[in-house]
């Protein structure tokens, strides 16, 4: 079995946190090869941590390598990267960096997954850097499974402006009378959710087959 592979457990908790990061950006709706999205342990040591992966850039660091960036998959425009920074808690340079980076691609979006955390100063820096660039982090630990294959998180679908606009006429509701997802909820972090998106979240009845209700994040 091509997964048997052995690596150490640092290399294995980065493969596991890459795979859960392809598998959330595709739930974004990021356009995910099948090449990256079912890469093997054997794959992932062969391509980033054997001593010939870094043959094309020595200077280049095991987490450097790993970064992705990708296109969406309804509007090209719409690029997204996503860091792994060697510092155990991140700081404003790393976060300038990574937004020149960006820039460089004309990406507005950004995830940055931390061994630990990052600085008063970087979190700061992050919100001066609003609405421009959006970069979210997730510590290194959150990822290492998919919350959203877990059995007790429902279904949740992301509305659209017309969407949301013809469910609010439909029951004559206002945004503010939507029951509400909070902004730092885990899954509206897994998927990006931004102030005022509404999401409709399809939970399993039995006697009805399904039951569905929808939430405004806040």
């Amino acid at each position: 079995m091509t997964d048997a592979v052995s690596l150490s457990k640092e290399h294995s908790d980065l493969y596991r946190v890459r795979q859960t990061v392809f598998k959330m950006l595709r739930k974004r709706k990021y356009n995910i090869s099948e090449e990256d999205y079912a890469m093997t342990r054997e794959a992932f040591k062969t391509k980033f941590v054997d001593p010939s992966a870094n043959s094309g850039d020595e200077s280049q660091s095991l987490r450097e390598l790993l970064t992705i960036q990708v296109q969406h998959v309804e509007d090209t425009d719409d690029q997204i990267f996503v860091f792994f920074p060697e510092d155990p808690k991140v700081g404003v340079q790393p976060v300038r960096k990574y937004c020149t980076r960006m820039k460089q691609h004309e990406a507005t979006r950004g995830i940055i997954v931390v061994k630990e955390g990052i600085t008063p100063f970087a979190k700061t820096a992050i919100d001066e850097m609003r609405p421009k660039y959006k970069l979210e982090h997730f510590k290194q630990i959150e990822l290492l499974v998919d919350i959203t294959e877990h059995e007790l998180v429902p279904e949740h679908q992301l509305l659209n402006d017309e969407e949301k606009s013809k469910l609010l006429a439909r029951y004559k509701l206002t945004e503010s009378q939507l029951p509400r997802l909070q902004v730092n909820d885990p899954v509206a972090r897994y998927f990006g959710l931004d102030r005022a998106q509404v999401v409709k979240i399809i939970r399993p009845s039995e006697t009805a087959g399904r039951y569905v209700t929808y939430r405004i994040v806040w």
